[in-house]
């Protein structure tokens, strides 16, 4: 026998084999695409999760700058600090008129 023949015989062996029990092969088969979606699902999901922990702390580092932000306007609007920038640079006083 030889082994083109052997082959040809397995080959022949496993195809009547698989006619004769297509509910197991329909199994097998959704089997493996119920692997493969769950590999899908569980790679789109990591990806997701990351994507939300950059967002995350993206949002972090925007609040921290928020607050610097306000913390720099409340100290430059302070009344006493506007009015030595008037009294120094403007050469203006306040008026002691009362009427």
């Amino acid at each position: 026998m030889s082994t083109q023949e052997t082959n040809f015989k397995l080959v022949g062996f496993l195809l009547a084999d698989l006619a004769r029990h297509p509910v197991r092969v329909l199994l097998f088969l959704s089997l493996l695409v119920s692997a493969g979606a769950v590999i899908l699902s569980a790679h789109h999901n990591r990806q997701a999760s990351i994507a939300l922990e950059r967002l995350m702390q993206k949002k972090d580092l925007l609040d921290v700058q928020w607050r610097n932000l306000i913390l720099e306007q409340s100290a430059l609007t302070e009344h006493n600090r506007i009015e030595n920038l008037v009294s120094k640079q403007l050469d203006m006083r306040l008026s002691l008129i009362h009427i």
